[in-house]
């Protein structure tokens, strides 16, 4: 709705200086800076890697996995993770490429996905502790499978992901999180 709200607004402006705009659709932002300044802090927190992490450093006894038997190769969901540098660097890319009048949208993942299980894993061998799992049912409209299409901001602008290794990923907020246990206050 806010992105038809802004499509509106700029097609009602219409002049040579009219309102430029670009939509960035994230995807699972995640990891941190690599130097520990920056990371992940929600409260509540909701996101998968954070929440393994804080089980790793016994703030939690066990991450909950929401469904088993989806058509995926393990039957755990699979999502897209786009490390917080990448979407820097897009952020940055469309502001030295936005006009007056310009109206852009674009998807900012890495055109991958993968799965509550190999999450788990990769932060099991992260950290070096085990996980406590819990298998729960689904959550109700949950997919299968939902992967960014960067097709778009790649061709347009030249954005390309540099941090698509997941244990990289990880690794960068396991750092922060280390550094950080309590969060950034």
């Amino acid at each position: 709705m806010v992105e038809q709200a802004i499509k509106d607004f700029a097609d009602s402006n219409k002049s040579p200086d009219g309102f430029g705009f670009v939509i960035l659709r994230y995807f699972n932002v995640a990891g941190a800076d690599p130097k520990g300044r920056i990371g992940e802090d929600h409260r509540p927190e909701t996101h998968l890697i954070p929440l393994c992490l804080q089980v790793a450093l016994g703030q939690r006894e066990e991450i909950c996995i929401f469904g088993t038997d989806y058509p995926t190769q393990d039957g755990t969901c699979i999502r897209d993770y786009v490390h917080v540098l990448d979407l820097i660097d897009a952020h940055l890319r469309c502001l030295d490429s936005l006009g007056s009048g310009d109206g852009k949208v674009y998807n900012v993942g890495t055109g991958r996905g993968h799965s509550v299980r190999e999450i788990i894993e990769s932060c099991k061998k992260i950290t070096g502790i085990d996980i406590e799992t819990y298998e729960v049912t689904r959550r109700v409209g949950d997919p299968p499978v939902l992967y960014a299409d960067n097709s778009y901001i790649q061709q347009d602008l030249g954005f390309k992901p540099c941090y698509r290794n997941l244990d990289s990923i990880i690794s960068d907020a396991w750092h922060w999180l280390k550094l950080h246990p309590g969060g950034k206050e």
